[in-house]
Protein backbone atom coordinates (compact mmCIF):
# COMPACT_ATOMS: atom_id res chain seq x y z
CA UNK A 1 0.00 0.00 0.00
CA UNK A 2 1.45 3.25 -0.74
CA UNK A 3 1.37 5.64 2.17
CA UNK A 4 0.31 9.11 1.54
CA UNK A 5 2.67 10.49 3.72
CA UNK A 6 3.11 14.85 3.94
CA UNK A 7 5.25 17.29 6.45
CA UNK A 8 1.95 18.53 7.98
CA UNK A 9 3.57 20.30 11.01
CA UNK A 10 0.81 22.64 12.81
CA UNK A 11 3.27 25.96 13.38
CA UNK A 12 0.37 29.04 14.12
CA UNK A 13 3.45 31.42 15.34
CA UNK A 14 5.72 29.68 12.40
CA UNK A 15 8.35 28.92 15.59
CA UNK A 16 10.26 25.64 15.35
CA UNK A 17 12.44 25.06 18.46
CA UNK A 18 16.47 25.15 18.83
CA UNK A 19 17.34 21.91 20.31
CA UNK A 20 18.85 21.16 23.41
CA UNK A 21 18.62 18.80 26.43
CA UNK A 22 18.36 18.80 29.90
CA UNK A 23 18.46 15.77 32.53
CA UNK A 24 15.61 13.78 33.22
CA UNK A 25 13.33 15.65 35.95
CA UNK A 26 13.82 13.29 39.11
CA UNK A 27 11.20 15.17 40.98
CA UNK A 28 8.49 13.65 38.43
CA UNK A 29 6.00 11.42 39.18
CA UNK A 30 5.63 7.96 37.32
CA UNK A 31 2.56 7.54 35.99
CA UNK A 32 0.84 4.59 33.99
CA UNK A 33 2.03 5.67 30.49
CA UNK A 34 5.49 5.24 30.59
CA UNK A 35 6.98 8.69 31.02
CA UNK A 36 7.31 11.40 33.73
CA UNK A 37 4.82 14.28 34.80
CA UNK A 38 5.47 17.13 37.69
CA UNK A 39 1.77 17.31 37.58
CA UNK A 40 -0.21 14.78 38.03
CA UNK A 41 -3.65 15.41 38.26
CA UNK A 42 -3.36 16.25 34.38
CA UNK A 43 -3.71 12.34 34.08
CA UNK A 44 -7.32 11.01 33.52
CA UNK A 45 -7.80 7.61 35.33
CA UNK A 46 -9.30 6.54 32.44
CA UNK A 47 -13.16 5.06 32.47
CA UNK A 48 -13.62 1.05 31.12
CA UNK A 49 -16.59 1.44 28.68
CA UNK A 50 -19.60 -1.31 28.98
CA UNK A 51 -18.12 -4.64 28.54
CA UNK A 52 -18.86 -5.90 24.94
CA UNK A 53 -21.01 -9.25 24.67
CA UNK A 54 -19.58 -12.09 21.88
CA UNK A 55 -22.78 -14.16 20.99
CA UNK A 56 -21.16 -17.19 21.75
CA UNK A 57 -20.33 -16.13 25.53
CA UNK A 58 -21.66 -19.10 28.37
CA UNK A 59 -21.20 -19.38 32.03
CA UNK A 60 -20.10 -21.92 34.67
CA UNK A 61 -23.78 -23.00 35.05
CA UNK A 62 -23.81 -23.98 31.14
CA UNK A 63 -20.19 -24.96 30.77
CA UNK A 64 -19.03 -26.60 34.44
CA UNK A 65 -22.84 -28.51 35.31
CA UNK A 66 -22.19 -31.96 36.74
CA UNK A 67 -26.30 -32.42 36.63
CA UNK A 68 -25.97 -34.69 33.92
CA UNK A 69 -23.49 -36.90 35.59
CA UNK A 70 -25.54 -37.05 38.45
CA UNK A 71 -26.31 -41.05 39.35
CA UNK A 72 -29.45 -41.85 41.08
CA UNK A 73 -29.78 -42.40 44.32
CA UNK A 74 -28.84 -46.38 44.95
CA UNK A 75 -26.40 -46.62 42.63
CA UNK A 76 -24.36 -49.80 43.62
CA UNK A 77 -20.79 -49.30 44.29
CA UNK A 78 -17.84 -51.44 44.05
CA UNK A 79 -13.81 -51.11 44.69
CA UNK A 80 -11.19 -52.54 42.47
CA UNK A 81 -7.80 -53.32 44.43
CA UNK A 82 -5.26 -53.66 41.19
CA UNK A 83 -1.84 -55.66 42.16
CA UNK A 84 0.50 -55.77 38.76
CA UNK A 85 -1.39 -57.40 35.88
CA UNK A 86 -4.36 -58.77 38.60
CA UNK A 87 -7.35 -56.92 40.53
CA UNK A 88 -9.37 -58.45 43.21
CA UNK A 89 -12.83 -56.83 43.17
CA UNK A 90 -16.50 -57.52 44.58
CA UNK A 91 -18.49 -57.25 41.79
CA UNK A 92 -18.47 -59.00 38.35
CA UNK A 93 -18.94 -55.90 36.40
CA UNK A 94 -15.47 -55.87 36.00
CA UNK A 95 -13.61 -58.33 34.15
CA UNK A 96 -9.63 -58.41 33.62
CA UNK A 97 -7.29 -60.11 31.22
CA UNK A 98 -3.95 -60.21 30.99
CA UNK A 99 -3.84 -56.79 32.67
CA UNK A 100 -6.90 -55.38 30.71
CA UNK A 101 -9.69 -54.27 33.12
CA UNK A 102 -13.01 -54.22 31.89
CA UNK A 103 -15.64 -51.97 33.48
CA UNK A 104 -19.24 -52.60 32.61
CA UNK A 105 -22.48 -51.17 33.75
CA UNK A 106 -23.84 -47.99 35.28
CA UNK A 107 -22.11 -47.68 38.73
CA UNK A 108 -19.81 -46.68 40.89
CA UNK A 109 -16.45 -48.03 41.09
CA UNK A 110 -13.34 -47.09 43.45
CA UNK A 111 -9.69 -47.92 41.81
CA UNK A 112 -6.37 -48.21 44.18
CA UNK A 113 -3.06 -50.15 44.01
CA UNK A 114 -0.71 -49.82 40.61
CA UNK A 115 -1.45 -51.74 37.48
CA UNK A 116 0.18 -52.95 34.50
CA UNK A 117 -2.12 -53.05 31.74
CA UNK A 118 -5.27 -50.79 31.09
CA UNK A 119 -8.13 -49.49 31.92
CA UNK A 120 -11.43 -49.69 30.00
CA UNK A 121 -14.98 -48.63 29.86
CA UNK A 122 -17.06 -50.34 28.05
CA UNK A 123 -20.63 -49.93 29.16
CA UNK A 124 -24.04 -49.33 27.45
CA UNK A 125 -24.32 -46.03 25.25
CA UNK A 126 -26.53 -44.19 28.13
CA UNK A 127 -25.23 -45.33 30.84
CA UNK A 128 -23.11 -43.13 33.30
CA UNK A 129 -19.67 -44.47 34.59
CA UNK A 130 -18.35 -42.99 37.96
CA UNK A 131 -14.41 -44.18 38.50
CA UNK A 132 -13.08 -43.11 41.73
CA UNK A 133 -9.36 -43.45 41.47
CA UNK A 134 -8.17 -43.23 45.16
CA UNK A 135 -4.37 -43.87 45.16
CA UNK A 136 -4.12 -45.62 41.84
CA UNK A 137 -1.45 -46.41 39.13
CA UNK A 138 -2.27 -47.75 35.69
CA UNK A 139 0.47 -47.88 33.27
CA UNK A 140 -0.02 -48.99 29.53
CA UNK A 141 3.37 -50.01 28.04
CA UNK A 142 1.60 -50.06 24.47
CA UNK A 143 -1.93 -48.64 24.65
CA UNK A 144 -4.21 -46.18 26.57
CA UNK A 145 -3.97 -46.33 30.70
CA UNK A 146 -7.47 -44.83 30.44
CA UNK A 147 -9.85 -46.04 27.41
CA UNK A 148 -13.01 -45.12 27.54
CA UNK A 149 -14.85 -47.01 24.41
CA UNK A 150 -18.61 -46.79 25.15
CA UNK A 151 -21.04 -45.29 27.88
CA UNK A 152 -23.33 -42.64 27.99
CA UNK A 153 -20.96 -40.48 29.51
CA UNK A 154 -17.65 -41.12 32.55
CA UNK A 155 -16.96 -38.96 35.28
CA UNK A 156 -13.81 -39.17 36.95
CA UNK A 157 -13.20 -38.50 40.69
CA UNK A 158 -9.81 -37.87 42.22
CA UNK A 159 -10.16 -38.71 45.81
CA UNK A 160 -9.45 -36.53 48.19
CA UNK A 161 -5.51 -36.89 49.61
CA UNK A 162 -4.88 -38.97 46.56
CA UNK A 163 -2.08 -39.02 44.30
CA UNK A 164 -2.88 -40.97 40.92
CA UNK A 165 -1.03 -41.53 37.63
CA UNK A 166 -1.84 -42.62 34.05
CA UNK A 167 0.64 -43.65 31.88
CA UNK A 168 1.74 -44.87 28.61
CA UNK A 169 5.16 -46.44 27.73
CA UNK A 170 6.13 -44.83 24.39
CA UNK A 171 4.15 -46.58 21.69
CA UNK A 172 0.56 -46.87 20.57
CA UNK A 173 -0.76 -50.39 19.20
CA UNK A 174 -4.26 -50.73 17.80
CA UNK A 175 -6.51 -52.51 20.21
CA UNK A 176 -9.81 -51.93 18.16
CA UNK A 177 -11.05 -49.67 15.16
CA UNK A 178 -10.37 -46.63 17.56
CA UNK A 179 -6.90 -44.82 16.71
CA UNK A 180 -5.99 -44.29 20.35
CA UNK A 181 -3.18 -41.92 20.77
CA UNK A 182 -3.37 -40.49 24.04
CA UNK A 183 -2.40 -41.69 28.10
CA UNK A 184 -6.30 -40.96 28.53
CA UNK A 185 -8.73 -41.67 25.92
CA UNK A 186 -12.08 -41.06 25.07
CA UNK A 187 -14.95 -41.88 22.85
CA UNK A 188 -17.52 -39.98 24.92
CA UNK A 189 -18.15 -36.95 26.89
CA UNK A 190 -15.84 -37.35 29.92
CA UNK A 191 -15.35 -34.69 33.22
CA UNK A 192 -12.92 -34.87 36.12
CA UNK A 193 -13.47 -33.55 39.67
CA UNK A 194 -12.45 -34.31 43.07
CA UNK A 195 -9.41 -32.57 45.09
CA UNK A 196 -7.11 -35.26 44.14
CA UNK A 197 -4.13 -35.12 42.30
CA UNK A 198 -3.31 -37.16 38.94
CA UNK A 199 0.10 -37.10 36.94
CA UNK A 200 -0.11 -37.95 32.82
CA UNK A 201 2.91 -38.89 31.24
CA UNK A 202 1.95 -39.30 27.32
CA UNK A 203 6.11 -39.59 25.81
CA UNK A 204 4.54 -41.05 22.12
CA UNK A 205 1.06 -39.10 21.57
CA UNK A 206 -1.61 -36.58 23.72
CA UNK A 207 -2.28 -36.36 27.63
CA UNK A 208 -5.95 -36.38 27.79
CA UNK A 209 -7.79 -37.35 24.00
CA UNK A 210 -11.83 -36.75 24.07
CA UNK A 211 -13.59 -37.31 21.03
CA UNK A 212 -16.44 -35.54 22.57
CA UNK A 213 -16.75 -32.86 25.61
CA UNK A 214 -14.00 -32.69 28.09
CA UNK A 215 -14.35 -30.54 31.47
CA UNK A 216 -11.63 -30.42 34.52
CA UNK A 217 -13.71 -28.66 37.21
CA UNK A 218 -11.62 -29.23 40.01
CA UNK A 219 -8.21 -31.25 41.22
CA UNK A 220 -4.50 -31.21 40.42
CA UNK A 221 -2.91 -32.26 37.50
CA UNK A 222 0.40 -32.69 36.22
CA UNK A 223 0.26 -33.65 32.64
CA UNK A 224 3.95 -34.41 29.96
CA UNK A 225 2.79 -35.45 26.43
CA UNK A 226 4.84 -35.40 23.19
CA UNK A 227 1.28 -34.37 21.58
CA UNK A 228 -0.94 -32.01 23.22
CA UNK A 229 -1.70 -31.70 26.73
CA UNK A 230 -5.62 -31.95 26.29
CA UNK A 231 -6.84 -32.53 23.34
CA UNK A 232 -10.68 -32.46 22.70
CA UNK A 233 -13.14 -32.60 19.58
CA UNK A 234 -16.13 -30.50 20.85
CA UNK A 235 -14.78 -28.57 23.76
CA UNK A 236 -12.66 -28.34 26.72
CA UNK A 237 -14.15 -26.68 29.67
CA UNK A 238 -11.96 -25.78 32.93
CA UNK A 239 -12.86 -24.55 36.14
CA UNK A 240 -10.99 -24.50 39.49
CA UNK A 241 -8.40 -26.98 38.83
CA UNK A 242 -4.42 -26.20 39.11
CA UNK A 243 -2.61 -27.63 35.89
CA UNK A 244 0.95 -27.98 34.68
CA UNK A 245 1.32 -28.92 31.30
CA UNK A 246 4.36 -29.95 29.10
CA UNK A 247 3.68 -30.60 25.54
CA UNK A 248 4.74 -31.27 22.18
CA UNK A 249 2.20 -29.55 20.49
CA UNK A 250 -0.26 -27.58 21.97
CA UNK A 251 -1.10 -27.06 25.75
CA UNK A 252 -4.77 -27.12 25.06
CA UNK A 253 -6.12 -28.17 21.67
CA UNK A 254 -10.05 -28.11 20.80
CA UNK A 255 -10.79 -28.71 17.40
CA UNK A 256 -13.17 -30.79 15.14
CA UNK A 257 -12.45 -31.13 11.53
CA UNK A 258 -13.92 -29.60 9.04
CA UNK A 259 -16.55 -27.67 11.57
CA UNK A 260 -15.88 -24.87 12.82
CA UNK A 261 -19.54 -24.58 14.75
CA UNK A 262 -17.39 -26.86 17.87
CA UNK A 263 -14.33 -27.12 19.41
CA UNK A 264 -14.59 -24.38 21.61
CA UNK A 265 -12.50 -23.65 24.76
CA UNK A 266 -14.65 -22.45 28.24
CA UNK A 267 -11.05 -21.41 30.94
CA UNK A 268 -13.18 -20.27 34.46
CA UNK A 269 -10.48 -20.43 37.67
CA UNK A 270 -8.25 -22.15 38.71
CA UNK A 271 -4.67 -21.91 37.71
CA UNK A 272 -2.80 -23.32 34.67
CA UNK A 273 0.64 -23.28 33.57
CA UNK A 274 1.90 -24.52 30.15
CA UNK A 275 5.15 -24.74 28.28
CA UNK A 276 4.37 -25.98 24.50
CA UNK A 277 5.81 -26.05 21.41
CA UNK A 278 3.22 -25.23 19.58
CA UNK A 279 -0.08 -23.15 20.79
CA UNK A 280 -1.08 -22.48 24.60
CA UNK A 281 -4.42 -22.19 24.39
CA UNK A 282 -6.12 -23.29 20.89
CA UNK A 283 -9.56 -23.69 20.00
CA UNK A 284 -11.10 -24.48 16.71
CA UNK A 285 -14.30 -22.26 17.11
CA UNK A 286 -14.27 -19.65 20.22
CA UNK A 287 -12.00 -19.02 22.95
CA UNK A 288 -13.72 -17.56 26.19
CA UNK A 289 -11.72 -16.54 29.41
CA UNK A 290 -13.98 -16.03 32.49
CA UNK A 291 -10.90 -15.87 34.90
CA UNK A 292 -8.07 -17.70 37.29
CA UNK A 293 -4.13 -17.60 36.86
CA UNK A 294 -2.42 -18.48 33.43
CA UNK A 295 1.72 -18.79 32.63
CA UNK A 296 2.11 -19.47 29.11
CA UNK A 297 5.62 -20.26 26.99
CA UNK A 298 5.09 -21.10 23.43
CA UNK A 299 7.89 -22.07 20.97
CA UNK A 300 10.68 -21.80 23.30
CA UNK A 301 9.27 -18.26 23.73
CA UNK A 302 9.32 -14.59 22.34
CA UNK A 303 13.34 -14.50 21.48
CA UNK A 304 12.15 -17.92 19.41
CA UNK A 305 10.19 -15.61 17.45
CA UNK A 306 10.19 -15.80 13.69
CA UNK A 307 12.57 -12.74 11.47
CA UNK A 308 10.25 -9.98 10.01
CA UNK A 309 11.26 -8.18 7.29
CA UNK A 310 8.87 -5.29 7.09
CA UNK A 311 8.94 -2.58 9.52
CA UNK A 312 12.00 -2.07 11.49
CA UNK A 313 12.85 -5.57 12.26
CA UNK A 314 12.01 -8.34 14.55
CA UNK A 315 13.94 -10.06 17.79
CA UNK A 316 15.33 -12.20 15.14
CA UNK A 317 14.37 -15.86 13.92
CA UNK A 318 15.95 -19.06 15.93
CA UNK A 319 14.80 -22.38 15.72
CA UNK A 320 12.96 -24.12 13.53
CA UNK A 321 12.52 -23.35 9.57
CA UNK A 322 10.70 -20.48 9.39
CA UNK A 323 12.45 -19.16 13.01
CA UNK A 324 9.87 -21.72 14.58
CA UNK A 325 10.53 -24.89 16.16
CA UNK A 326 9.07 -27.76 15.07
CA UNK A 327 7.48 -30.79 16.89
CA UNK A 328 7.70 -34.60 16.50
CA UNK A 329 4.63 -34.42 14.80
CA UNK A 330 4.64 -32.00 12.37
CA UNK A 331 4.32 -32.58 8.64
CA UNK A 332 6.57 -30.35 6.62
CA UNK A 333 3.08 -28.82 4.88
CA UNK A 334 2.60 -26.69 7.49
CA UNK A 335 4.79 -24.81 10.32
CA UNK A 336 3.97 -24.60 13.99
CA UNK A 337 1.78 -21.55 15.63
CA UNK A 338 3.01 -20.90 18.61
CA UNK A 339 0.39 -18.44 20.24
CA UNK A 340 -0.81 -17.66 23.86
CA UNK A 341 -4.01 -17.65 23.36
CA UNK A 342 -5.65 -18.57 19.83
CA UNK A 343 -9.57 -18.80 18.64
CA UNK A 344 -10.58 -19.47 14.86
CA UNK A 345 -14.13 -17.86 15.29
CA UNK A 346 -13.97 -15.57 17.98
CA UNK A 347 -12.19 -15.02 21.08
CA UNK A 348 -13.37 -13.06 24.89
CA UNK A 349 -11.93 -12.45 27.80
CA UNK A 350 -13.47 -11.15 30.61
CA UNK A 351 -11.22 -11.41 33.79
CA UNK A 352 -8.24 -13.61 35.13
CA UNK A 353 -4.53 -12.62 35.40
CA UNK A 354 -1.97 -14.01 32.17
CA UNK A 355 1.11 -14.40 31.65
CA UNK A 356 2.11 -15.22 28.33
CA UNK A 357 5.63 -15.52 26.48
CA UNK A 358 5.53 -16.67 22.94
CA UNK A 359 7.24 -17.17 20.13
CA UNK A 360 4.14 -15.69 17.63
CA UNK A 361 1.30 -13.63 18.78
CA UNK A 362 0.35 -13.90 21.99
CA UNK A 363 -3.11 -13.64 21.58
CA UNK A 364 -4.66 -13.99 18.30
CA UNK A 365 -8.47 -14.57 16.57
CA UNK A 366 -9.05 -15.35 13.00
CA UNK A 367 -12.29 -13.50 12.98
CA UNK A 368 -13.09 -10.96 16.53
CA UNK A 369 -11.45 -10.37 19.86
CA UNK A 370 -12.89 -8.40 22.68
CA UNK A 371 -11.16 -8.14 25.83
CA UNK A 372 -13.25 -6.40 28.64
CA UNK A 373 -10.71 -7.21 31.48
CA UNK A 374 -8.23 -9.07 33.17
CA UNK A 375 -4.58 -8.36 33.62
CA UNK A 376 -1.75 -9.18 31.16
CA UNK A 377 2.14 -9.62 30.89
CA UNK A 378 3.38 -10.51 27.84
CA UNK A 379 6.46 -10.69 25.61
CA UNK A 380 5.88 -12.04 22.08
CA UNK A 381 7.71 -12.96 19.09
CA UNK A 382 5.16 -11.65 16.51
CA UNK A 383 2.16 -8.93 17.33
CA UNK A 384 1.12 -9.23 21.33
CA UNK A 385 -2.43 -8.89 20.29
CA UNK A 386 -4.05 -9.76 16.67
CA UNK A 387 -7.53 -10.30 15.33
CA UNK A 388 -8.47 -10.52 11.64
CA UNK A 389 -11.49 -8.28 12.04
CA UNK A 390 -12.58 -5.92 14.72
CA UNK A 391 -10.16 -5.88 18.40
CA UNK A 392 -12.05 -4.19 21.01
CA UNK A 393 -10.19 -3.45 24.27
CA UNK A 394 -12.91 -2.08 27.06
CA UNK A 395 -10.57 -2.70 30.34
CA UNK A 396 -7.53 -4.46 30.91
CA UNK A 397 -3.96 -3.76 32.84
CA UNK A 398 -1.75 -4.90 29.55
CA UNK A 399 2.29 -4.41 30.00
CA UNK A 400 3.87 -5.67 26.73
CA UNK A 401 7.95 -5.52 27.15
CA UNK A 402 8.50 -7.22 23.84
CA UNK A 403 6.76 -7.73 20.66
CA UNK A 404 6.92 -7.20 16.71
CA UNK A 405 3.24 -5.32 16.73
CA UNK A 406 1.64 -4.30 19.89
CA UNK A 407 -2.53 -4.28 18.77
CA UNK A 408 -3.19 -5.12 15.19
CA UNK A 409 -6.82 -6.10 13.34
CA UNK A 410 -8.46 -4.02 10.63
CA UNK A 411 -10.87 -2.53 13.10
CA UNK A 412 -9.18 -1.21 16.73
CA UNK A 413 -11.19 0.05 19.29
CA UNK A 414 -10.11 1.45 22.71
CA UNK A 415 -12.50 2.45 25.51
CA UNK A 416 -10.65 1.55 28.68
CA UNK A 417 -7.57 0.28 30.32
CA UNK A 418 -3.97 0.70 31.54
CA UNK A 419 -1.66 -0.46 28.74
CA UNK A 420 1.63 -0.10 27.76
CA UNK A 421 3.06 -1.40 25.01
CA UNK A 422 7.41 -2.09 23.71
CA UNK A 423 6.74 -2.83 20.62
CA UNK A 424 9.96 -3.51 17.32
CA UNK A 425 7.44 -2.03 14.56
CA UNK A 426 3.97 -0.59 15.08
CA UNK A 427 2.31 0.38 18.21
CA UNK A 428 -1.04 0.44 16.67
CA UNK A 429 -1.41 -1.05 13.24
CA UNK A 430 -5.27 -1.00 11.68
CA UNK A 431 -4.16 -3.44 9.09
CA UNK A 432 -5.89 -6.88 9.07
CA UNK A 433 -5.08 -9.93 6.70
CA UNK A 434 -2.63 -12.78 7.05
CA UNK A 435 0.10 -10.51 9.36
CA UNK A 436 1.90 -8.71 6.63
CA UNK A 437 2.09 -5.91 8.59
CA UNK A 438 5.02 -4.60 6.88
CA UNK A 439 3.22 -3.66 4.08
CA UNK A 440 -0.36 -2.91 5.74
CA UNK A 441 -1.88 -5.83 5.64
CA UNK A 442 -3.79 -7.82 2.87
CA UNK A 443 -6.76 -5.56 2.53
CA UNK A 444 -5.26 -2.02 0.56
CA UNK A 445 -8.75 -0.66 0.83
CA UNK A 446 -7.64 2.04 3.53
CA UNK A 447 -10.62 1.20 5.26
CA UNK A 448 -8.74 0.46 8.55
CA UNK A 449 -9.92 2.40 11.72
CA UNK A 450 -8.43 3.29 15.26
CA UNK A 451 -11.08 4.47 17.61
CA UNK A 452 -9.61 5.76 21.24
CA UNK A 453 -12.05 6.64 23.71
CA UNK A 454 -11.12 5.88 26.83
CA UNK A 455 -7.90 4.29 29.19
CA UNK A 456 -4.36 5.06 30.03
CA UNK A 457 -2.78 3.69 26.40
CA UNK A 458 1.53 4.78 26.30
CA UNK A 459 3.05 3.15 22.98
CA UNK A 460 6.86 2.77 22.93
CA UNK A 461 7.27 1.76 18.99
CA UNK A 462 10.15 1.58 16.74
CA UNK A 463 7.87 1.76 13.77
CA UNK A 464 4.71 3.72 13.24
CA UNK A 465 3.31 5.02 17.07
CA UNK A 466 -0.21 4.43 15.29
CA UNK A 467 -0.45 3.63 11.86
CA UNK A 468 -4.62 3.33 10.93
CA UNK A 469 -4.59 2.60 7.08
CA UNK A 470 -7.93 4.48 7.12
CA UNK A 471 -8.52 6.68 9.69
CA UNK A 472 -8.02 8.02 13.56
CA UNK A 473 -10.25 8.90 15.84
CA UNK A 474 -9.62 10.48 19.32
CA UNK A 475 -12.45 11.11 21.96
CA UNK A 476 -10.79 10.21 24.91
CA UNK A 477 -8.43 8.67 27.10
CA UNK A 478 -4.58 9.61 27.79
CA UNK A 479 -2.31 8.65 24.65
CA UNK A 480 1.18 8.85 24.45
CA UNK A 481 2.81 7.77 21.68
CA UNK A 482 7.19 7.86 22.11
CA UNK A 483 8.90 6.45 18.94
CA UNK A 484 11.77 7.05 17.38
CA UNK A 485 14.20 9.36 14.86
CA UNK A 486 15.35 6.68 12.61
CA UNK A 487 13.88 5.23 9.71
CA UNK A 488 10.79 5.57 7.72
CA UNK A 489 8.44 6.17 10.87
CA UNK A 490 5.94 8.39 11.88
CA UNK A 491 4.00 8.92 15.28
CA UNK A 492 1.01 9.10 13.15
CA UNK A 493 0.05 7.41 10.01
CA UNK A 494 -3.48 7.27 8.44
CA UNK A 495 -4.52 7.31 4.74
CA UNK A 496 -7.90 9.40 5.23
CA UNK A 497 -7.69 11.97 8.38
CA UNK A 498 -7.07 11.86 12.33
CA UNK A 499 -9.37 13.88 14.43
CA UNK A 500 -8.83 14.75 18.00
CA UNK A 501 -12.65 15.57 20.16
CA UNK A 502 -11.41 15.03 23.67
CA UNK A 503 -9.01 13.12 25.47
CA UNK A 504 -5.66 13.63 25.65
CA UNK A 505 -2.69 12.65 23.27
CA UNK A 506 0.84 13.30 24.09
CA UNK A 507 2.97 12.17 20.47
CA UNK A 508 7.27 12.42 19.58
CA UNK A 509 9.45 11.24 17.44
CA UNK A 510 10.21 11.28 14.16
CA UNK A 511 9.88 14.53 11.82
CA UNK A 512 10.57 12.63 8.37
CA UNK A 513 7.16 11.57 7.43
CA UNK A 514 5.36 13.45 10.03
CA UNK A 515 1.33 13.41 10.02
CA UNK A 516 -0.80 15.50 12.69
CA UNK A 517 -4.18 15.46 13.60
CA UNK A 518 -7.49 17.60 13.21
CA UNK A 519 -9.58 19.35 15.69
CA UNK A 520 -13.39 18.36 15.38
CA UNK A 521 -14.79 20.04 18.64
CA UNK A 522 -12.60 23.11 19.04
CA UNK A 523 -9.68 21.34 21.07
CA UNK A 524 -6.43 22.61 20.40
CA UNK A 525 -3.63 20.71 18.78
CA UNK A 526 0.17 22.07 18.70
CA UNK A 527 2.98 19.96 16.86
CA UNK A 528 6.56 21.76 16.40
CA UNK A 529 9.53 19.89 15.30
CA UNK A 530 13.01 20.32 15.26
CA UNK A 531 15.13 18.53 12.36
CA UNK A 532 18.36 18.06 14.89
CA UNK A 533 16.34 16.53 17.55
CA UNK A 534 16.46 16.06 21.33
CA UNK A 535 18.02 13.53 23.55
CA UNK A 536 15.89 11.24 25.39
CA UNK A 537 14.81 12.76 28.76
CA UNK A 538 14.36 16.26 27.69
CA UNK A 539 11.17 17.53 29.45
CA UNK A 540 8.60 18.99 27.51
CA UNK A 541 6.27 21.26 29.12
CA UNK A 542 2.87 23.41 27.49
CA UNK A 543 1.49 25.89 30.15
CA UNK A 544 -1.71 28.07 30.13
CA UNK A 545 -0.55 31.92 29.89
CA UNK A 546 -1.34 31.95 33.78
CA UNK A 547 1.11 29.29 34.77
CA UNK A 548 -1.14 26.61 34.43
CA UNK A 549 0.68 23.42 33.57
CA UNK A 550 -1.62 21.50 31.25
CA UNK A 551 1.10 19.14 30.12
CA UNK A 552 4.64 17.85 30.94
CA UNK A 553 6.28 14.95 29.90
CA UNK A 554 9.55 13.68 29.59
CA UNK A 555 10.22 10.72 26.62
CA UNK A 556 12.27 8.02 27.17
CA UNK A 557 13.40 7.85 23.08
CA UNK A 558 15.02 10.91 21.24
CA UNK A 559 12.34 12.68 19.58
CA UNK A 560 12.37 15.71 16.64
CA UNK A 561 8.89 16.40 16.33
CA UNK A 562 5.93 16.83 19.39
CA UNK A 563 1.92 16.81 19.37
CA UNK A 564 0.62 17.64 22.59
CA UNK A 565 -3.49 18.20 22.74
CA UNK A 566 -5.69 17.87 25.59
CA UNK A 567 -9.12 18.87 26.06
CA UNK A 568 -7.91 22.32 28.16
CA UNK A 569 -6.43 23.40 25.07
CA UNK A 570 -8.75 25.79 23.12
CA UNK A 571 -7.84 26.03 18.93
CA UNK A 572 -6.89 30.15 18.62
CA UNK A 573 -5.24 30.18 21.77
CA UNK A 574 -2.04 30.60 22.85
CA UNK A 575 0.24 28.96 24.68
CA UNK A 576 4.14 28.35 26.27
CA UNK A 577 5.54 25.57 24.94
CA UNK A 578 9.27 24.58 26.52
CA UNK A 579 11.00 21.70 25.45
CA UNK A 580 14.43 21.32 27.83
CA UNK A 581 15.81 25.04 28.67
CA UNK A 582 14.34 26.92 25.26
CA UNK A 583 10.70 27.97 26.03
CA UNK A 584 8.46 29.52 22.80
CA UNK A 585 4.88 30.85 22.15
CA UNK A 586 2.86 29.12 20.34
CA UNK A 587 -0.71 29.08 19.10
CA UNK A 588 -2.95 25.86 19.09
CA UNK A 589 -4.42 24.82 15.90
Amino acid sequence: MIKRRFLAIILATACVLAGCSVSPNDQGQTIPNGGTTTDSSVIPSGTPGTPVHMDFEKNDDEMLSRTEYILPPGTPTFTVSCSGSTITTDTDAVRCNNGVVTVAGEAVYVFSGELSGMLVVDAGKEDTVHLILKGVQIHSQTSAALYIRKAGRVIVTLAEGTENVLSNGGSFQAVDESNIDGAVFSKKDLAFIGSGSLKIDSPAGHGIVCKDNLMIAEGSYTITSAGHGLDANDSIRIGEAEMTINAGQDGIHAETKDDNTVGFVYLSGGTVKIEAVGDGISAGAWLQLESGNYDLTCGGGYENGEEHSGGMGGPGGMGGPGGRPWSAAQTDEDSVSCKGLKAATGLVINGGIVKINSADDGIHSDLSLVINGGSFTMDSGDDAIHAEEALTVTNCDLEVSNCYEGMEAHEIYITGGNLRLVCTDDGINAAGGNDDSGNGGQRGDSAGVVAISGGNLYLQASGDGIDANGSLSITGGYTVVCGPTRGDTAVLDYDNQATIAGGTFIGTGSVMMAQTMASSSGQGVVAVYNQGGFTAGTQITLTEVSGKVLISYTPELPFQLVILTTPEMKAGTEYTLTVGETSAAVTAN
